[in-house]
């Protein structure tokens, strides 16, 4: 009989929430940062609607660029790779391009369907805006309790997986003998 625990250890649901917590605020300056250089361009377009929907598409576009180019090239972003936490995909060395492009839409799963649910019904208060994206955060943050291995629900359609990589091995200074 096969032991159906996996080999590899899945970080737990806390470690991921807090390396979830250290992402947003990387992730404000990666945004900013290309925000600011769109702004700059644009400047005498002031208002128009190339700025208005242009900043929702440089949002998408900057913060794809970050999460794409570190899943696919060392596994981890700098908040996943501070706590041990690394995406891979079985049976390659590293995650294919068309793997992260795909979890990361599907990642979005995080805030879009309260976005889509505040838009639809006209909920525009901080407040219930608020609290439509924190239902949404809680609901698809479950999905990893139904999943037999801890899975997210986009790692689970996009055929990836979130994996806890060991403490580093602590290597003792040996004195040198005079």
């Amino acid at each position: 009989m096969q032991n159906s625990k996996p080999i590899v250890a899945t970080p737990t649901l806390k470690r991921r929430f807090i390396c979830l917590v250290y992402e947003a605020f990387l992730l404000t300056a990666v945004v900013m940062f290309a925000l600011f250089v769109f702004l700059f361009a644009t400047q005498k377009l002031q208002g128009g609607p190339v700025q208005e929907y242009g900043r929702q598409v440089v949002l998408f576009l900057a913060s794809g660029a970050y999460f794409i180019h570190s899943w696919t090239g060392s596994g981890h972003t700098l908040a996943m790779k501070t706590w041990r936490i690394k995406l891979v995909k079985l049976g390659h060395a590293t995650v294919p391009f068309k793997t992260a492009l795909l979890r990361y839409v599907l990642a979005w799963g995080w805030v879009f369907p309260a976005l889509v649910i505040c838009y639809a019904f006209g909920l525009t208060s901080k407040g219930q805006v608020s609290a439509a994206l924190a239902i949404n955060i809680v609901l698809w943050g479950m999905t990893a309790l139904v999943d037999k291995n801890g899975q997210f629900l986009h790692d689970r359609l996009a055929g990836t997986r979130l994996i806890q990589l060991p403490k580093p091995v602590k290597v003792k200074k040996v004195k040198a003998a005079a």
